[in-house]
């Protein structure tokens, strides 16, 4: 399999560095315990128009016994010799984390660098604890880690940002606990912006990994309750993904050469009545994009979300936004708005 990469200095730089923290995740993600022999990820390539225009690598947790899902995808695609794009290249690391054990919080992260033909870029800084069960500490030790990462002004803005970002106004509430949000992010200087998404990576991966293997290394006993509220919270989860996540939906608004990567992100199991509880409370146009989703759920409580599974959602949100574009008015944002599909287009 051949991937025809940018060239671009800036995002030959960037890959290497969604690489490297590609890497220190799923090298820490594989030694929390319980130990195993086994390995606990399986790398997945996927190409961009065959190659000619990129692609990229995640890697999927394959240990149900610690992982309910689990990917780091990075990608880099690239339209440096095609003359009718404005958009040079755009690489990314995305990842998202559900352990198994309840008591352990959801992680998500997205570092991307997109360079335009005329010679602007700009970052894109994403992350946020989302706890099935909150604890307090956890929440607190990430917080400290985004501020470590970036600094007291940046990490006033940047939280400011993710509150706006992973609110559900729908239900009144946030996706997570702590949220982190930069958006077009340039101060002119790319080596300190470097640094700054490095250390921003390397920060929240290794504050993360404590936490998740505290819980694990001393597990409390799992009640039924316990399951219930990670459903809940996991139905939630798919909620806001598919509803209000502009990053998700833009991504498969762009291209179709990935759709069960860009939703790697989706729990393995939701609740399907909780989600049409919701259908009312959401803005009448976006009612049926709710409904279509729920419809393309498996019955029962407990409905598994498998890969056939979203190849159907991800059909379901491309029919969604061809009838009713003007419902990507309704989806999240901070106070900067990226013409994404645009520079794909």
């Amino acid at each position: 399999m051949t991937m025809t990469l940018a060239t671009t200095n800036t995002a030959v730089e960037a890959l290497a560095l969604v690489q490297s923290l590609q890497k220190r995740l799923v090298q820490r993600l594989s030694k929390l315990p319980p130990e195993s022999s086994s390995t606990r990820f399986v790398p997945v390539d996927w190409l961009r128009a065959k190659g000619s225009f990129g692609g990229g690598t995640r890697f999927s947790a394959s240990d149900p016994a610690v992982f309910n899902r689990a990917s780091v995808n990075i990608s880099q695609v690239q339209y440096e010799n095609d003359p009718s794009k404005k958009l040079g290249s755009a690489t990314a690391i995305s990842t998202i984390v559900h352990p198994s054990n309840p008591h352990a919080p959801s992680m998500h992260m997205h570092i991307s660098w997109t360079v335009m033909k005329a010679g602007t870029g700009y970052w894109r800084i994403m992350g946020d604890l989302n706890p099935s069960i909150v604890i307090a500490s956890d929440r607190e030790a990430t917080e400290a880690a985004f501020r470590a990462a970036v600094g007291p002004k940046l990490y006033d803005y940047g939280t400011e940002q993710g509150g706006r970002y992973f609110f559900i106004p729908a239900l009144g509430r946030h996706r997570g606990v702590a949220h982190f949000y930069l958006e077009e992010f340039n101060s002119q200087d790319f080596t300190a912006d470097f640094a700054l998404a490095e250390r921003f990576g390397q920060t929240l991966i290794d504050a993360y990994a404590s936490i998740v293997g505290r819980i694990l290394r001393n597990p409390a006993p799992i009640s039924t309750s316990d399951r219930r509220q990670q459903l809940d919270y996991h139905s939630l989860y798919f909620l806001q993904v598919l509803t209000l996540d502009r990053g998700t939906t833009s991504g498969l608004l762009v291209h179709d050469e990935n759709d069960v990567g860009i939703l790697g992100s989706l729990p393995s199991h939701v609740d399907k009545k909780l989600l049409e509880s919701w259908v009312p409370r959401l803005p009448k146009v976006q009612q049926a994009l709710l409904c279509s989703l729920v419809q393309a759920l498996p019955s029962g409580e407990s409905s598994h979300v498998d890969d056939a599974v979203k190849a159907r959602i991800a059909t379901v949100i491309r029919e969604f936004y061809k009838r009713h574009p003007q419902a990507e008015e309704l989806l999240a944002r901070g106070d900067r708005l990226p013409p994404t599909q645009q520079n794909h287009q």
